[in-house]
């Protein structure tokens, strides 16, 4: 996939690959989007911390593969409604 309004892969950036196991990385949402939803469509993890709940992305790899884009978009189009 070429870089575009929908991908870009940023292989000079000094935390290039954030995410191990993934072929090609899209970089457009390197800091995600739907990270203020609690449900979002990754697969985030959960920790508590001095009584507050902390969403965990680390292993969650859905904003970097490049096909997730329209579902993207349309989940922050509907405001984090899937339907």
């Amino acid at each position: 996939m070429k870089n575009s309004y929908r991908f870009f892969e940023n292989k000079e950036c000094e935390y290039y690959p954030c995410h191990e196991g993934i072929e090609t990385m899209n970089c457009m949402f390197c800091y995600c989007a739907m990270y203020r939803y609690e449900k979002c469509l990754g697969t985030p993890e959960f920790k508590e911390k001095n009584g507050k709940k902390i969403k965990v992305c680390k292993n969650c790899v859905y904003p970097h593969i490049p096909e997730n884009y329209d579902n993207i978009i349309k989940f922050l189009i509907n405001d984090g409604k899937t339907e």
